[in-house]
């Protein structure tokens, strides 16, 4: 039986606490892997600082573990980081992403595994759930914004988040897919990466076993982020759509349907924020808000402005022009 290795990558920045939490569930996960040689796994983990300061070495080698390295990604940006993830599975069979502020449920690590082995896809994607460490507002709570879909599992879908998704590095590598650096402080990264990845042929599939706990912390649980979240996903969804069109008359005709259809979000938007405010309704409130939020991010994108939500210091900036999507290698 050939033995695949397996290696878990957790990106990171400045967050020790909820590091050294996700770390210690992930690093019992891979044991149990590595203990259970009927699987034909061997897996190890390799723990991403995108803190040029290293201030994530201690909070690491404080496991004193054989199945997890310590790596430094100083250049700035969630795309660097993934790219190191990627080169530093270039001599293995599967990679998985999970993020530093995330903690794996029971069910995690071997359902991706068994969905990958009976459906051979490019990509896995598995479930996250949120837990918050402070009761949540009810604003929040009624506009359900933290409330996250699931599939059946097997589902082909057509992009994916890569806070909870094994990679077979084979096909990666056949497919020449990387993170553009472009979107390394605006986010969308991952949504381009799956999207080139499934244009180059590959397949991505749900499994609604694996699932991840997303720690949301209370700053983060505040009105003010969730609309600058929404705000924020417009906007790199419409960047997204432009950066990888084939040619200049499709990006002028994305920019302009992206335009119109920001326009319908904040009109649609702000209208069921008036039904709510008349109905004294919570929800139609917050989920009109956020839609007329994520319509603003659309529109300026369609007029090429990019929010850095990962930015040492997030603003609006100008987006590069690009004659093609960049992200594979030709």
């Amino acid at each position: 039986m050939i033995r695949r290795s397996l290696l878990v990558a957790v990106l990171t920045y400045r967050r020790p606490a909820a590091l050294e939490r996700g770390l210690a569930t992930v690093l019992e996960h891979v044991s149990a892997l590595e203990r259970d040689l009927g699987r034909a796994i061997s897996p190890s983990v390799v723990v991403i600082d995108n803190d040029p300061d290293e201030s994530a070495r201690t909070t690491v080698m404080s496991f004193d573990s054989n199945l997890v390295r310590y790596v430094t990604e100083p250049k700035p940006g969630i795309a660097a980081g993934r790219n190191r993830a990627l080169a530093e599975a270039s001599r293995h069979d599967l990679l998985v992403f999970i993020d530093d502020d995330e903690e794996p449920q029971e069910r995690w690590l071997e359902p991706l595994i068994d969905t990958w082995r009976h459906t051979q896809p490019a990509a896995v994607m598995g479930r996250v759930v949120s837990k918050f460490e402070t009761p949540l507002d009810p604003w929040i709570d009624a506009g359900s914004f933290f409330r996250r879909r699931r599939l059946p599992t097997g589902t082909v879908i057509p992009v994916a988040a890569t806070n909870n998704l094994l990679l077979d590095m084979h096909q990666v590598r056949a497919a020449g897919t990387l993170f553009d650096d472009t979107f390394g402080l605006t986010g969308g990264e991952d949504t381009l990466f799956t999207k080139l990845l499934v244009r180059a042929g590959g397949t991505i599939v749900w499994c609604d076993e694996s699932v991840a706990t997303d720690c949301v912390p209370p700053d983060r649980a505040t009105r003010g982020w969730v609309l600058r979240r929404a705000w924020s996903h417009g906007n790199s969804a419409t960047l997204v759509e432009i950066h990888s069109a084939d040619s200049a008359v499709q990006r002028a005709v994305i920019r302009v349907v992206s335009g119109l259809r920001g326009l319908l979000r904040i009109g649609g938007g702000s209208l069921r924020f008036g039904v709510g405010m008349l109905s004294a309704s919570s929800r139609h409130q917050a989920r009109g808000l956020r839609a007329a939020c994520r319509g603003a991010g659309m529109l300026v994108g369609a007029f090429g402005l990019a929010y850095r939500e990962y930015g040492r210091e997030p603003r609006v900036r100008r987006w590069p022009l690009r004659t093609r999507a960049a992200g594979v290698r030709r």
